[in-house]
């Protein structure tokens, strides 16, 4: 099994899905969205008394797949399992939030889970956050339209990808998307300059308990067509084997920790890069690259610098008026170093994914194709790694095929 797997479920959606709403719509910091997969619902209005106006909102979804190159029982290979076909619920979401006035906040809760290309299936859970089923949580004080505080259960600022699948174009997540941080709890401050918007958020990065993790994001709306979003986070101290980690369906996040989830890398890692949407009618396009590294440290078992480069191109098409769109992105990776990143320690590959889609006004369905192919195994002989795909674990091909269908409201 490696690394990436142990917490394939954590990713962020809360904060990261408004940064992507404002990004396709090209206009301002919560904008709706321009050229979305899903169109969903507006929010169920509920009066809240003292609270005031509260709008509730969610989903929930799940799917049947069939994989390649998983193997067999007795040596599964890269995937960790011989289930070539089966089923999974994946995510299942209620929030609750107040927007507008001084005090604002958001309350969302469910369980979760994603399903990375070139990763198996994983489980549902609500044990991958310090919060458990509190997938995000915060109260935000907003004294003027232009800026924000917020604090609480956040999600990232890295990267274009949600960590719920219905904030995205398709099903299947890229290595970029794996790599980067999640959920995690601390503070963070939002301010619009006219067309440009920032937001610096001080965490406990991946959700270790360990307060050192700094992040920030700055979107600039060229227009309303051309909208550009930089990011970057660092550790800007030291985060110890013994410090909490992300958890999943079989590993509680109270019985996980840096040491045994293989993490010391990402728990002391730092990252930048961007993405830049493009939008023409009802095409949206949107490549994206990204570094993430860890340095060397002997202390923490780190051995040699390392890192993983990402680049991807995502696109969605709406076809006109109707129900049917399609999305797809291509992506490129490649790991240096001695760590994993994602699958071995210096694999490199690439990745392609498909996903038609029709949606009604509540209820969606979607396939998705996904195809994996490992122009370097990386580094094979380390038995804590899982070599290639199939029994043979030389195989540098894995394939994807899943239908889902999800309820929005």
């Amino acid at each position: 099994m490696t690394t990436t797997l142990r917490w394939a479920a954590a990713r962020p959606a809360a904060l990261r899905s408004a940064w992507r709403a404002a990004l396709l719509a090209g206009v301002t910091l919560f904008a709706a969205p321009a050229a979305w997969a899903f169109n969903p619902p507006s929010p169920i209005k509920i009066d809240g008394g003292p609270l005031g106006d509260l709008q509730l909102s969610g989903g929930a979804d799940g799917y049947a797949y069939l994989l390649s190159g998983t193997g067999s029982a007795t040596t599964p290979g890269l995937l960790g399992t011989d289930k070539m076909a089966g089923g999974e619920f994946m995510n299942g979401l209620i929030e609750v939030q107040k927007s507008d006035g001084l005090i604002q906040g958001t309350i969302e809760v469910g369980s979760t889970t994603n399903f990375v290309l070139g990763l198996k299936p994983s489980q549902t859970s609500v044990q991958t956050f310090s919060t458990g089923p509190l997938y995000a949580g915060y109260l935000t004080l907003a004294p003027s339209p232009n800026f924000t505080i917020s604090a609480g259960h956040l999600g990232s600022l890295e990267g274009y990808e949600s960590g719920v699948d219905w904030n995205n174009f398709n099903v299947l997540t890229t290595d970029l998307f794996e790599v980067e941080n999640s959920q995690s709890s601390g503070v963070n401050a939002t301010a619009t300059f006219g067309p440009i918007s920032g937001t610096v958020e001080f965490t406990d990065g991946f959700d270790t308990k360990v307060f050192n993790y700094l992040q920030a994001s700055a979107t600039y709306t060229i227009n309303s067509a051309n909208v550009l979003t930089l990011f970057g986070g660092t550790n800007l101290g030291r985060t110890g084997l013994n410090a909490r980690f992300y958890g999943n369906a079989t590993t509680a996040y109270s019985s996980n920790s840096v040491g045994l989830a293989g993490a010391a890398n990402f728990a002391n890692s730092s990252i930048v890069g961007g993405y830049y949407s493009w939008t023409m009618g009802n095409l949206n396009v949107v490549p994206e690259v990204q570094y993430v590294w860890a340095n060397k440290d002997k202390t923490l078992g780190l051995t040699g610098d390392s890192g993983n480069f990402g680049a991807a191109v995502f696109a969605n098409y709406q076809f006109g008026k109707s129900p049917y769109s399609i999305g797809g992105w291509v992506e490129y990776f490649d790991s240096n170093g001695p760590d994993a990143w994602f699958l071995n320690p210096g694999s490199r590959g690439f990745g392609v994914s498909v996903t038609p889609t029709w949606q009604g006004k509540y209820l969606f369905v979607r396939g998705d194709v996904g195809f994996l192919h490992l122009t370097s195994l990386g580094d094979t002989t380390n038995p804590a790694y899982a070599g290639g795909y199939g029994s043979d674990k030389k195989g540098r091909n894995q394939a994807t095929f899943l239908i889902e269908a999800g309820i929005l409201f």
